[in-house]
């Protein structure tokens, strides 16, 4: 399975494997056993607080690993969602997303059977993987340049950082001596080494560790003979599908309705690369309707400036966010943005619950619109037959008597799921709560 995630997570970087298993690599903390040294390396600068102002924020400020490898903090999940830069008073346009088990995205692609882009990193895929041979290694080079988020000058002065830190020895180990850098003619060589090493961290067992009940479940499942479509749908009887009674009735129930009505595109009964469980996701983009969050501090910034003097979002309160269709027009496939507006990636379904603590809130979709999974399974089923409240509607009403608008309401999924379009699911209380407890068995750290 290592194997596999190597190839999968570092694209180019594996014409350099030999480096990456240099003997006797020492990092600033004890390398982890789990880990191989480039892994371990990008750990370091995963964590390491490389942002100015200086020590301000890590990639792990918005990617914590104890809430699912996404934001931690209670209150800007419950109001907003998306989170601040090393800059207090500027902020981005999306929430986090999942860092664990982005590294199995394909490079971007249009598959030209079904007309549809599959793969890339950020929710509207313009990490697309096709320069360096991995969407994560290229995602991660983003945050520390971005003035909303890490807010480093340029490449030399992350490179100078990476130099001076305690685990610079480390990266010379794993790329070899002289490797790091920071000259005019070597800095974006050395920059992208640091987003390759950071891809290898984020394909790694301790990101993406495929650990949660639903694993052990897949495992017996197949174990006793069983097809992969029969465990990942829940399709026979559960004394068969889960002899030793791993889900409770209600999550089993939940898993069938999931099967029904999510797995099209949360797929969870095919294995994923090399092997492994389910990745829970197509990789494609999707408008499901989201309406817009009035929380979202991205409509305050057309008053809050970039050291040039522009404002982060002239358009304020009047900004859409055209996902998919709003990166397309800088691509050579320009001329599909139209039908791509309001596209946003699949994510995995994996760790949707996983908190740091019982009561932490989470918040979910792209712009972190919806609060609990209890929202998100209701939006699903009645979107449609509830969709009367006007934009400026607060979410004291959503999902309760009705839903705003869609943010963008052209390109919208209406697919049929068992002969019911995805909206008016006609799924009972009953079947909700299934659904999501069967949700909450997907958080990685199951222990038998």
């Amino acid at each position: 399975m290592n194997s596999n995630r190597l190839r999968l997570g570092l694209g180019l970087a594996c014409l350099c494997a030999s480096a990456f298993m240099a003997a006797g690599a020492m990092a600033a903390k004890p390398m982890s056993p789990a880990l191989t040294p480039i892994e371990q390396l990008g750990k370091e600068l995963f964590f390491d607080k490389i942002s100015e102002p200086a020590r301000s924020m890590s990639c792990a400020s918005c990617h914590d690993p104890k809430a699912g490898w996404v934001g931690a903090i209670a209150g800007r999940n419950l109001h907003g969602a998306v989170y601040r830069g090393a800059q207090p008073q500027r902020f981005g346009n999306r929430k986090p997303p999942s860092s664990a088990y982005a590294a199995f995205s394909p490079i971007f692609h249009l598959d030209v059977l079904t007309g549809e882009f599959v793969g890339g990193n950020f929710w509207d895929g313009r990490a697309t993987g096709e320069r360096l041979g991995s969407p994560t290694a290229e995602q991660a080079l983003g945050p520390h340049l971005n003035p909303v988020e890490q807010n480093m000058p340029d490449k030399q002065a992350v490179c100078r950082h990476v130099a001076k830190s305690k685990y610079a020895s480390l990266f010379e180990q794993v790329w070899g001596k002289g490797s790091l850098d920071c000259s005019d003619f070597f800095v974006d060589l050395t920059y992208d080494r640091f987003g390759l090493s950071m891809g290898a961290y984020q394909a790694s067992t301790e990101v993406s560790p495929f650990s949660s009940r639903f694993d052990h479940y897949w495992q017996v499942c197949l174990d006793r003979g069983n097809s992969e479509e029969a465990c990942g749908l829940a399709d026979g009887d559960k004394s068969v599908l889960d002899p030793s009674g791993i889900f409770s009735d209600q999550e089993f129930d939940g898993l069938i309705e999931f099967g029904e009505y999510c797995s099209a595109c949360h797929v969870s009964h095919q294995a994923g690369p090399g092997g492994s469980p389910p990745l829970f996701t197509d990789n494609r983009f999707d408008n499901v309707g989201v309406p817009k969050n009035p929380e979202n501090p991205f409509y305050r910034m057309d008053k809050v400036y970039l050291d040039d003097g522009t404002p982060i979002n002239p358009e304020g309160a009047d900004w859409i966010d055209l996902g998919l269709g709003g990166f397309l027009p800088n691509t050579v496939y320009a001329y599909l943005a139209d039908e791509n507006e309001g596209k946003f990636r699949v994510p995995t379904t994996r760790n949707v619950d996983l908190r740091t603590g019982k009561g932490l809130p989470k918040a979910y979709m792209h712009n972190g619109a919806f609060h609990s999974l209890e929202e998100v399974v209701r939006f699903y089923n009645t979107r449609d037959v509830l969709r009367r409240c006007g934009p400026d509607d607060r979410r004291k009403d959503w999902g309760v008597a009705c839903w705003p608008e869609p943010e963008v309401d052209r390109n919208l999924n209406d697919e049929l799921f068992e002969g019911l379009p995805i909206g008016n699911f006609e799924l009972d209380a009953e079947a909700e709560a299934a659904v999501v407890a069967f949700l909450k068995t997907l958080s990685d750290g199951y222990q038998r």
